[in-house]
């Protein structure tokens, strides 16, 4: 079966020395997330994950759910290994200290959702959804929903979900029927249907409370008369305890292609007691401040995956005889279509890692630095990355898990070694939270437009102070410069075409989504390089060298043709009636 050691040195290195998440102590209010603390927390976390998360990830996916009476039972293992994590404090460590969380940066948040997601991505989406749905509603609830709901899911002692998705309603949110009737009592009925409830519904936790979607009657049509909901699955009491059973039930269980160890439910709710999350008919902004932060959540998985993929391929091929090389090595590593393979899964992963953990320092610092400019400008990375990660980390989950598959062989294909899981359980994360084809769009339509295009603007200037000259890194700084140059041309004329013929802008959105997120790991590389030239261990030092060589060499040259591509006409491609395609 495949296994995994959390990479503690490579997320210290990309922390400490690539992007200084010491900075984040200098502001007031994370004082205390000094580089020190912040090692000894994850160095904990990977011990608790590694031991008691890690060892369920397969049994987890022979044994799947069980949906029984209305009650889903989880895998075995599962609910002591939760309970373990929750009070350990791992759910709520990002949370604020005011509602029962530790306080502690969004950073280390997502560090240790890397972590959770390499050793059980199944596992990982109850706390996950759980943080999701405390987002939610510290953003838009009032003091009295606040109040009965952010303590137990601060603290992972209650779940959270998110109610979105219905049959005739999936990334179209307009189309949601889902109807909220008001009650005497300021609550409010619900009557409907969601679909995709993932942890919608289960025994480890004494309750689960949903943050639902849906339209109060009489409200505006489309999405401009969505409402926000907090639905619990058990009534609270005006003490805090729990009360009656809420008339939310779970009709049925998706049998999925992967993530088996996750219950995906059906819920219906009928007459189920909810409470206003939000103003009436501001669901979507409300829901949005939630999912944003998701889809940085869902990258974390697939950059979990990334990892788990890479080190158990690197591992194998190590080990590995057959054939010989033409080097003479005795195992499959030394096979160059092998090394191939092995290189760009080392240079996807740790270039991916370096832009989702900066994504999460610009998320800290936008939310808490005192100088209103600097969090201005730490928001626009946020705006400009989210899709970026979204969309680079999960279609890298599902690429390196095939590369793990191809590196393996025949072996690879069969349950037995565990790594056709990987790309089993990666390719829900290309889909939920908004396609990646929906990130392309977001990208291309909305963050390229926004303020005449001063997103990508701050992008093109810091790479391009951060890569003049050459010596004695000139191999990886000048294909950068090169690469740079060709987005921003490209960059142009989308920002162009959108304007007159916008299909031509959508046709090419996602080989741009990925030409920008190629050009964004080929900085992260030279970072990479210019810290690993100030470690004294040669051996870290020759392997970062050899994986930014590869990358400047073989992977970011794709940003020419991606962007050569981007700008093709798609008109005449548009033209044919659909009827006849």
């Amino acid at each position: 079966m495949a296994t995994y050691a959390a990479p503690v040195r490579e997320i210290q290195f990309v922390l400490n020395d690539v992007l200084n998440v010491g900075s984040l102590a200098e502001m007031p209010v994370m004082a205390d997330a000094t580089p020190d603390t912040l090692n000894g927390l994850i160095e904990e976390a990977a011990k608790l994950i590694q031991n008691q998360v890690a060892p369920l990830n397969a049994p987890g996916d022979a044994e799947g759910c069980k949906l029984s009476n209305g009650d889903v039972t989880v895998p075995k293992g599962f609910k002591e290994a939760y309970k373990q994590y929750q009070e350990a404090g791992w759910v709520g460590i990002s949370n604020p200290a005011e509602w029962g969380g530790a306080g502690l940066p969004y950073t280390l948040g997502k560090v240790i959702d890397e972590m959770l997601c390499s050793a059980d991505v199944a596992f990982a989406l109850y706390p996950g959804l759980t943080v999701g749905c405390f987002e939610g509603i510290l953003a838009a609830g009032s003091d009295e929903v606040k109040q009965s709901y952010l303590p137990k899911l601060a603290t992972g002692e209650w779940t959270g979900t998110m109610c979105i998705t219905e049959p005739q309603a999936g990334t179209d949110l307009g189309a949601i029927k889902t109807k909220a009737t008001p009650n005497d009592d300021g609550s409010y009925s619900l009557d409907g249907g969601k679909i995709f409830i993932t942890s919608g519904e289960h025994t480890m936790v004494d309750n689960i409370v949903h943050f639902v979607l849906a339209r109060i009657e009489g409200g505006p049509a489309g999405v401009k008369g969505l409402t926000t909901f907090a639905v619990p699955k058990f009534l609270v009491n005006a003490d805090g305890s729990i009360g009656a059973r809420n008339k939310v039930t779970c009709t049925s269980i998706e049998h999925k292609m992967g993530i088996h160890g996750s219950c995906t439910c059906a819920l219906q709710f009928e007459g189920a007691k909810g409470w206003l999350v939000g103003a009436p008919n501001t669901g979507i902004q409300n829901m949005f401040v939630m999912m944003n932060l998701a889809r940085i959540l869902v990258g974390m998985q697939g950059l979990g995956l990334c990892e788990l993929a890479t080190q158990n391929a690197i591992a194998y091929a190590k080990d590995r005889k057959q054939g010989k090389a033409f080097n003479g090595g005795a195992t499959i590593i030394d096979h160059p279509d092998v090394r191939r393979m092995l290189l760009t899964m080392r240079a996807t992963t740790e270039g991916a890692r370096v832009l989702a953990y900066e994504t999460g320092m610009y998320v800290d610092i936008a939310h808490h630095h005192p100088d209103p400019a600097v969090r201005e400008e730490a928001n626009d990375w946020v705006e400009l990355n989210t899709p970026l990660v979204k969309s680079f980390c999960t279609d890298s989950a599902v690429d390196l898990g095939s590369l793990a598959i191809q590196v393996y062989g025949g072996h690879g294909f069969i349950r037995e070694h565990g790594v056709e899981q990987i790309m089993r359980d990666a390719k829900i994360l290309c889909l939920y939270e908004g396609t990646n084809g929906i990130q392309a769009m977001d990208l291309v339509r909305r963050k390229l437009m926004i303020d005449n295009g001063r997103l990508p603007a701050r992008f093109f200037a810091k790479v391009r102070s951060e890569s003049t000259g050459d010596a004695p890194l000139g191999f990886i700084a000048k294909p950068l410069r090169d690469a740079i140059d060709e987005l921003e041309k490209t960059t142009a004329w989308l920002q162009e075409s959108f304007k007159t013929n916008p299909n031509d802008a959508g046709f090419g959105a996602v080989d741009f989504q990925r030409a920008f997120s190629l050009t964004y790991l080929g900085y992260n590389w030279l970072r990479m390089a210019k810290a690993a030239m100030n470690s004294s261990d040669e051996i870290f030092k020759a392997q970062k060298l050899n994986t930014a060589q590869f990358f400047a060499a073989r992977m970011l040259p794709q940003v020419m043709s991606l962007c050569a591509n981007v700008r093709q006409p798609a008109s005449e491609l548009m033209a044919l009636d659909a009827a006849n395609f």
